[in-house]
């Protein structure tokens, strides 16, 4: 591949390129919170993804779809690739990846040399949990709604190193920030060495005051491991604002890269002191010593810098405000619904695009089979630590009609 042909690929987009000048020319003077709830703006935006015919996709918190010019430009790096083979992998590669991870740290914020591209969030967060020198009788403390892969890896490390885990129990709808800060503030002991904490917790969508959290753990000398998977590209921040130690997040969720792509930021002094997951010669130094995997699909890389230049284009505040609007539409029809239950907060600002509802009387897994049996809406069941319901997880090309289906389906159920 060219060097010029990949910089091209990963140069940036405008709004007006992607959906037209014309087209834009009737919107741009509109803010993100009126153009969020303009179904005549989005719908030119959804033409640019292909969705399923036969059913509507609300489950795009797991994987969403790339929009077909990131799709595109996947297929032609795949081609590119293909085509120079060992010669590209050899003589190319490497700084096509650190281009990319250049476009990265700058979306997130961060300094390059302090964040690698990884395969997805646990690969990123495994490596912080295993890469510790735990000693007996070190502490954690994490909350039981904390993704399971993570929660495990703590657990191995439990049985291998017989550190001890703290749970929390996280309050949903709290009076303040401060009664969550307490919560955590609460299972730290002098024997704590990690913090961990949910930017967005996976079950419910509940935001989490984490950099007030991280204040306070650091106060105790008490570092802090952010989950970030549901929250890169869904919501307007920058990594150094959550004041945190370390930071992983998954590219195929929110910025809608192909799957197989994800981040892992540690902060520069901390760097030296992880064990990477895959042994790597002494003399490699750097965070890329934490991101020695063997071959790997370039490809999944360079269409990064594509899945950026389509998430910049529509801009980080239009997409924020249009996630959260899709979310309060839903779910401000069916919250009070006799039968109906979420498990999603319903202060505005502590939640985003995600929400779980639960209808009862019906057990999560048969309420995800009614929707996608009689209704034809895909979602997942959720059944862990008092959440039980389905996620419900909207992109951008979803549409209002869509979710009053949802809204629709949520009522004959409830009155069933």
């Amino acid at each position: 591949m060219d060097k010029r042909e990949f910089l091209r690929t990963a140069g940036g987009l405008t709004i007006s390129a992607v959906l037209g000048e014309d087209v834009w020319a009737g919107y741009s003077h509109r803010s993100a919170s009126a153009l969020a709830q303009d179904d005549g703006f989005w719908a030119q935006l959804r033409a640019k993804f292909r969705p399923s015919s036969d059913r509507i996709d609300l489950e795009h918190g797991y994987y969403s779809r790339m929009a077909e010019p990131v799709l595109d430009a996947f297929v032609g790096h795949v081609r590119a690739v293909n085509r120079d083979a060992a010669f590209y992998m050899r003589t190319r590669q490497q700084d096509d990846k650190r281009a990319v991870r250049d476009r990265l740290a700058k979306l997130a914020g961060v300094p390059p040399d302090e964040l690698v591209v990884t395969r997805n969030t646990t690969e990123s967060l495994d490596t912080v949990i295993a890469g510790h020198d735990w000693q007996p009788g070190d502490e954690c403390v994490m909350s039981r709604t904390d993704y399971g892969a993570m929660l495990e890896m703590f657990a191995q490390q439990a049985r291998r190193h017989r550190i001890t885990n703290r749970f929390v129990k996280l309050p949903l709808d709290p009076a303040s920030d401060r009664e969550i800060v307490d919560v955590y503030a609460q299972a730290i002991t002098a024997r704590t060495r990690l913090l961990m904490v949910c930017q967005v917790v996976n079950l419910t969508g509940q935001i989490l005051p984490v950099q007030k959290i991280a204040d306070m753990a650091h106060a105790k000398g008490v570092a802090v491991m952010v989950d970030g998977a549901h929250a890169f590209a869904q919501l307007v921040f920058a990594i150094p604002d959550l004041h945190c130690d370390y930071y992983g997040a998954s590219l195929h969720k929110w910025l809608g890269s192909p799957l197989g792509a994800g981040i892992l930021w540690v902060k520069k002094e901390r760097i030296a002191t992880l064990w990477p997951l895959f042994a790597v010669s002494a003399a490699t130094g750097g965070v890329e010593r934490l991101n020695h995997t063997g071959t790997h699909p370039a490809h999944t890389d360079l269409a990064i810098a594509d899945a950026i230049a389509f998430h910049e284009s529509i801009g980080a505040a239009r997409k924020e405000a249009r996630l959260r609007f899709l979310q309060q539409y839903w779910t401000g029809k069916v919250r009070g619904v006799p039968r109906i239950e979420l498990f999603t907060p319903g202060d505005p600002q502590r939640a985003c695009a995600i929400a779980t509802v639960g209808v009862r009387g019906i057990e999560p897994g048969e309420l995800a089979a009614r929707l996608l049996d009689r209704h034809r809406i895909y979602t997942v069941a959720i059944d862990w630590e008092g959440v039980r319901g389905v996620r419900v997880t909207p992109h951008l090309d979803t549409t209002t009609a869509e979710l009053d289906a949802l809204v629709t389906a949520l009522r004959e159920l409830a009155k069933a």
